[in-house]
């Protein structure tokens, strides 16, 4: 699945030059680009990235699985419908990048309990500042962040400074893959 995968990813999300041309969300200018949208809302691609996240929490004590809106979501929700294909349910949830400011005021939309443990998905991970903002909003949810997985690791850090927040952080692929 992995494979087949990366394949897909460098198909429809993968971009690399010599120089430095793509702009990311850091404002840093890099040699690669992934935009993981294409690959994930992909049909095959959701199949994959679903079953591969789920393989990647199937060991853990968790209730459910999301992040970052827009980043997170096909993701999240690709897992959760895997994991009830496979009898072994997870709810999805999504964190919102601006706080609502209307009904009940809150950064996590899901069907969650105070206290849930969960784990955080990102697509991309670059320098992590997403990845750390979405740990930050579960927890004042009263969220339990037990792991944080990445669909793929640029390899430029970022894994390291969300260490510092969970212990228990991969990546399904990483850039060194893709480059292969």
């Amino acid at each position: 699945m992995k494979n087949e995968l990366i394949r897909i990813i460098k198909e429809k999300s993968f971009k690399h030059t010599d120089e430095p041309t793509f702009k990311l969300a850091s404002g840093q200018m890099s040699r690669f680009y992934v935009n993981c949208k294409p690959t994930i809302l992909h049909p095959r691609g959701m199949y994959l990235v679903g079953n591969l996240v789920l393989d990647a929490v199937s060991n853990i004590d968790i209730a459910a699985v999301g992040g970052l809106t827009f980043g997170a979501d096909p993701i999240s929700v690709a897992t959760s419908f895997a994991s009830e294909l496979r009898k072994t349910p997870l709810k999805a949830f999504s964190i919102r990048k601006e706080q609502k400011d209307h009904g009940i005021i809150k950064w996590v939309e899901g069907d969650l309990e105070k206290g849930d443990k969960v784990a955080i998905l990102e697509d991309v991970i670059t320098t992590g500042g997403s990845t750390i903002k979405a740990i930050e909003r579960a927890r004042i949810e009263g969220l339990e962040v037990v792991k944080v997985i990445t669909l793929i690791d640029r390899m430029e850090g970022g894994i390291e400074k969300i260490k510092e927040y969970v212990s228990d952080v991969s990546s399904i692929i990483t850039r060194e893959e893709l480059m292969r």
